[in-house]
């Protein structure tokens, strides 16, 4: 059903499918998030329903006000003003982009980490694609706006923060900011952005689901168990982070570029500097993964190492998102 719902509404050029798809994407989810009956997995089941079916509505509601004032369905032709805003903040709500970006941490912080991966990742994908579609026809002001505040706030609140699955939402967050800011001028830079992001975020949350780590304590005790791994991990971070040899400094990189420009470089400016405090807590993150060994060694269990191979496909991932840039 995820991935009927992904295709419908990816393929789609009429908003009612489109609307269709994203129902089914949203109704796929929900027992994959829910599925260990752990009260806060409910919680976070239910917190994620309500927020995608408003965000669905408002989605439907923009495109009626579109056909109701220009008698067009179609997705390239949304040109309302205020349908245009109506579809901003509903797709704002689908992915969590600033203000619309509570629901996201908490609904992460509730589900397994392969459903995180799929939250993050696949069901940002028919979200993103409307985006693109829509993009020549939306408010840049309001989405610099929105982006700066989403790199911000994706920055800020992941500082304090010592679950694992929290610390990621928030990095999903900033990433998301990064897209939208480029979204008005070269959506076509969004995409691949959004593309590097999947990759690396597939190969963090694969190697943590791995080695079971989902607190930032649990992580300093991890390295016994696959030293490799958690060596990579340390470089899939620091990609993440966007730090120049590795892949994630690629979209940074082009879309300062097109940042200035477009006569932007305050806002090229000040975005690069919020995702410094997205690096803060990367480097936390890949401190307690490899750097450090856990103070007060005899009071920790070691624990055993995972005699299994490591999975071809983190593997893959992980080579391609620390070493793309490089080659």
């Amino acid at each position: 059903s995820l991935i009927l719902g992904t295709s419908i509404t990816i393929s789609s050029n009429h908003w009612i499918t489109a609307w269709a798809g994203l129902e089914i994407n949203t109704l796929a989810i929900l027992p994959l998030i829910a599925q260990s009956h752990h009260p806060r997995a409910i919680e976070a089941a239910t917190k994620y329903f309500l927020t995608q079916a408003a965000a669905s509505t408002l989605m439907l509601f923009s495109s009626m006000t579109n056909a109701w004032y220009t008698g067009q369905w179609d997705i390239a032709q949304l040109t309302h003003p205020t349908s245009c805003l109506i579809l901003t903040s509903a797709i704002a709500m689908k992915l969590g982009l600033v203000p619309f970006h509570f629901w996201f941490p908490e609904v992460l912080q509730g589900s397994p980490l392969t459903t995180g991966l799929l939250l993050s990742t696949i069901m940002k994908f028919p979200p993103m694609t409307l985006f693109y579609m829509t993009s020549h026809s939306l408010n840049p002001t309001l989405l610099t706006c929105m982006a700066v505040s989403s790199a911000a706030l994706g920055g800020w609140m992941g500082l304090n923060q010592t679950q694992i699955r929290k610390i990621l939402a928030f990095s999903s967050i900033a990433h998301l900011g990064w897209m939208t800011i480029i979204i008005a001028y070269n959506p076509k830079l969004t995409l691949l952005n959004f593309y590097l992001y999947i990759l690396m975020t597939a190969a963090t949350f694969l190697t943590l689901n791995t080695i079971k780590a989902t607190k930032l304590s649990t992580l300093m005790t991890t390295w016994t168990k696959a030293p490799s791994l958690n060596a990579m991990l340390l470089l899939t971070l620091l990609s993440l982070a966007g730090l120049p040899p590795l892949t994630g400094f690629i979209p940074k990189w082009l879309i300062i570029q097109e940042l200035t420009k477009q006569n932007m470089a305050p806002m090229a400016t000040m975005i690069s500097l919020l995702s410094l405090l997205g690096l803060f807590f990367y480097l936390r993150l890949a401190y307690c993964a490899t750097i450090t060994l856990p103070p007060h060694t005899t009071n920790h269990m070691k624990q055993w190492h995972i005699n299994k191979p490591t999975n071809t496909s983190i593997a893959i991932l992980t080579t391609v998102s620390t070493l793309l840039l490089p080659i």
